[in-house]
């Protein structure tokens, strides 16, 4: 799966990994939706680096489409809540 972020690039990331960064956007679901600023930051941050951990960058010049695109590093929690759907940034992988 491909996954961009915004205003990095893109990486390319195994499909087993995202019950890793599930748990990570379950917590992130819960403080935009409770307005905690403290730990959506931690939680946001996390994720991204979590992302860019486990995934493998594209070439800058390479253009594939994106199958999860993810906030900026700077996006805001009211920037993060607007791309937010009722499971989060990352899709389910639950039954």
């Amino acid at each position: 799966m491909i996954v961009r972020i915004m205003g990095e690039g893109q990486v390319k990331l195994a499909d087993s990994h995202f019950a890793e960064l599930e748990t990570l956007d379950d917590e992130l679901l819960a403080e935009v939706r409770g307005g905690d600023e403290d730990g959506f930051g931690r939680t946001f941050h996390a994720l991204l680096a979590k992302v860019r951990e486990l995934g493998e960058p594209l070439p800058d010049d390479a253009l594939e489409p994106s199958d999860l695109i993810l906030p900026a590093p700077g996006a805001t929690l009211e920037e993060v809540r607007a791309m937010l759907d009722d499971e989060g940034l990352i899709p389910s992988v639950r039954p």
